[in-house]
């Protein structure tokens, strides 16, 4: 938590471009595809109001800041574990980049109309009945990104983070991308794009991310 701080410190204050992971980059490395549903859905309702689930201290936010920037209506809520918003309140929060440590309480206070998931569900226990209690609040627009499928069948790995970031381990789902998407369609959303994320592929597994919007009856 602590390399990730340090990291987007810099960033804020303009002493460095970007930073993933607690790695800091010499350029800006843009998830396209996902920065293409933040303003599909700025173009809809003229703004955008996102929740971002497990966000970190904003990476994504510094990320697309630049277009943020550019829309007359923008807020970005994070939702972290409790350590990370503490922090996140005390260093990093402003006008636009709030910290939450629910959903419930950024729904009650902001009322975000855009769901991000960015390289997170796969790192819950739970994932599907995490999404069963979000979904009840029926975001218009869903985007997913940097999420793992495997090429086979569902299945539950351990994940080992290179030295070079930091020494750790953690539990790793890869999805089965069909059922996935049966899923989001069961709970009202239909598919505008999928979509290949930067994190790569090979024989056994792929990241993707997909653009989910839902649909009003």
């Amino acid at each position: 938590m602590y390399a990730v701080e340090k990291s987007l410190l810099k960033v804020k204050n303009g002493e460095a471009v970007y930073e993933r992971d607690s790695v800091i980059f010499d350029e800006i490395q843009y998830s396209w595809p996902l920065l293409s549903g933040l303003m599909f859905a700025a173009a809809k309702t003229g703004g955008v109001k996102v929740l971002d689930f497990g966000g970190s201290l904003g990476s994504t936010y510094y990320q697309n800041k630049k277009f943020l920037d550019k829309l007359d209506k923008a807020s970005w809520c994070v939702i972290e574990q409790d350590n990370f918003v503490t922090i996140g309140k005390e260093k990093f929060e402003d006008e636009r980049l709030k910290f939450f440590y629910s959903v419930d309480e950024c729904i009650k206070q902001e009322k975000p109309n855009i769901l991000l998931l960015s390289s997170v569900l796969q790192y819950i226990e739970k994932p599907y009945e995490l999404l069963d209690a979000i979904l009840e609040n029926d975001f218009e627009t869903i985007l997913i990104d940097r999420m793992s499928f495997s090429k086979t069948s569902e299945k539950i790995t351990l994940q080992v983070v290179p030295p070079s970031i930091y020494q750790a381990s953690y539990p790793c789902w890869f999805f089965d991308e069909t059922k996935l998407i049966d899923y989001f369609k069961s709970k009202g959303y239909s598919v505008i794009e999928i979509f290949e994320s930067a994190d790569g592929k090979n024989d056994e597994y792929e990241f993707k991310g997909l653009i989910l919007e839902f649909e009003k009856c």
